[in-house]
């Protein structure tokens, strides 16, 4: 007869990660938000999609307001981390406008969360990323990147010398953000499928000729 010790008839607890669990619960915090909005959104929704106790919620992100600038900071730290990846110092500089104006397009039409949540923060007066230092310095890698490409673009006698690179930046974000931001509507107003795949390669071609010919020298 053999004997079994006490502790191996108990189960074994699952212990989680903390970093597992805390990032579960950002992404999930993410999704909620981006349905939502911060006014609508749910702690105890959170928990259930990130399969987490309500109370590791708080005991991680403190309260709702800061967990939701923790969602937008992540939101904006995955965006500049594909920005810092685009090389766009190794293309000739009307290729280097296309290829961010192709990477704006890609990346809004596959992340509609990150629009909804810009649209949401926007909502709420930007007091959020104000308040986020994290935010503020991880500013958009692509300011540099342009000033480059514009700069190479006057040298070579292809782009106007008077071309701001943040309001270039805005234009190019702009042009993007807004046909993503407000696609159904817009096709429900002038009855055309604004969201199908052909529609969108329409549109990338009409800004990118727009684009490359008001940089034209």
């Amino acid at each position: 007869m053999s004997i079994v010790s006490p502790s191996a008839t108990k189960p074994v607890r699952n212990r989680r990660n903390p970093e597992v669990t805390r990032a579960s619960i950002l992404e999930a915090a993410r999704a909620e938000f981006a349905e939502k909005g911060l006014e609508g959104g749910r702690v105890d929704q959170i928990a259930r999609r990130a399969k987490a106790n309500k109370q590791l919620v708080y005991y991680y992100f403190g309260s709702k307001d800061e967990l939701y600038k923790s969602a937008l900071e992540a939101t904006y730290a995955e965006i500049r981390a594909l920005e810092r990846e685009l090389d766009l110092t190794a293309l000739p500089p009307r290729e280097a406008m296309v290829r961010l104006i192709d990477f704006s397009l890609e990346y809004l039409d596959k992340h509609r969360d990150f629009i909804r949540m810009l649209s949401d923060e926007n909502a709420h007066g930007a007091r959020h990323v104000r308040g986020s230092e994290m935010a503020l310095q991880t500013n958009s890698p692509l300011i540099a990147l342009l000033s480059e490409a514009l700069e190479r673009g006057v040298r070579e006698g292809i782009f106007r010398s008077d071309i701001d690179p943040l309001e270039l930046y805005v234009s190019i974000a702009g042009m993007t953000f807004f046909y993503f931001a407000n696609g159904l509507t817009l096709s429900a107003i002038f009855g055309r499928d604004l969201t199908q795949p052909r529609a969108v390669r329409s549109y990338r071609d009409h800004i990118v000729k727009l684009t490359l010919a008001g940089l034209g020298a």
